[in-house]
């Protein structure tokens, strides 16, 4: 029955790295569960004190690849409305795959600077803010999954 936990493991890390790109599936929430369901082989390889910091690395990663690309507008000159404008592109993004989501809160942080009226420059600047975030994100995802992917194999011998 190892070896099917271990697969298991195996296929859930790689979607979730998979996962970390597309919109589509929660990359890190993935490669969590990768390394729970290796706690139910015979000999868990696992403490109850990785486990949990894997879960609080996770909880924080998912909750910054939503957070980070509205920062990334702020912090690039943007206003209120080029936060929304960043939320609602991502939002949108969704529903139009892979460039969907690189390009949708970059389009939709320029669409809302420019409706509250920023010269195009500024509003430019925002949306390159959006997008720096948005790359953050994912790569930090990456980062994560890895190196949980890492560990799953480490934990086989």
């Amino acid at each position: 029955m190892d070896i099917v936990w271990m697969v298991l493991g195996v296929v859930l890390v790689l979607v979730g790295i998979v996962g970390s790109v597309l919109p589509m599936l929660p990359g890190p929430p993935l490669a969590f569960v990768g390394l729970l369901v290796q706690q139910l082989r015979s000999d868990a390889p696992f403490s109850t004190q990785q486990i949990l910091i894997w879960l609080a690395i996770t909880i924080v990663i998912t909750i910054l690849d939503y957070w980070v690309p509205i920062y990334g507008t702020k912090k690039f000159g943007g206003t209120q409305a080029g936060a929304w404008g960043a939320t609602i592109g991502l939002l949108l993004g969704f529903f139009l795959g892979p460039w969907g989501i690189v390009l949708g809160p970059f389009l939709g942080a320029l669409a809302g600077e420019l409706m509250a009226n920023q010269e195009s420059g500024k509003a430019l600047k925002a949306a390159f803010g959006s997008l720096v975030g948005f790359l953050f994100g994912t790569i930090a995802k990456l980062i994560v999954c890895g190196v949980m992917g890492w560990y799953l194999i480490k934990s086989f011998w």
